[in-house]
């Protein structure tokens, strides 16, 4: 299947290669894993907690950095495929955009370290977490759906051999 993913480093100190491969593999198997099985698109900015942070408040009114942000262009029902996918192809490039994510590598790595594992772990999660926050899913309660989103992160995480 086509994915499209539109990486940019917004800090050249952060660009690396061999992270952009890891999060390029990282969004293809999140979309494969939840059969997506349409030509998509996904923009991923990877930035610093000073530029996570300007969106944040720009978008959410949140005047702090976070560890990732999701921006979804539909409202899709969590592990179900759209019914109408070409209603939502993007005449120009002939794929459906499904969002944008930004990643603070610098809350990226020092959540590494405070969890104990490595950043590509930590890379990795929320990666996968972003993919699943632009196919629908939300953690917004306690209850059945931040559930129902914790085991498809560890379940996609799992077949990435990225486990805790």
């Amino acid at each position: 299947m086509k994915y499209k993913i539109n990486l940019r480093f917004d800090v050249k100190r952060l660009a690396n290669v061999g992270m952009s491969i890891h999060i390029r593999r990282c969004i293809a198997a999140a979309l494969k894993e939840e059969g997506v099985n349409f030509p998509c698109e996904i923009n991923v900015l990877v930035t610093g907690n000073d530029g996570i942070q300007a969106i944040n408040d720009a978008q959410r009114h949140v005047n702090q950095p976070t560890d990732v942000l999701s921006f979804p262009m539909f409202s899709l029902t969590p592990g179900q495929l759209p019914e109408d996918v070409e209603a939502m192809v993007d005449p120009d490039t002939g794929l459906v955009p499904l969002g944008d994510m930004v990643i603070s590598l610098d809350r990226a790595m020092s959540q590494a370290e405070e969890f104990g594992h490595g950043i590509k772990r930590e890379l990795g999660y929320l990666v996968v977490h972003s993919v699943l926050h632009l196919l629908g899913y939300d953690h917004l309660d306690e209850g059945p759906m931040k559930q129902q989103m914790r085991r498809r992160e560890e379940e996609i995480m799992a077949r990435l051999l990225l486990k805790r």
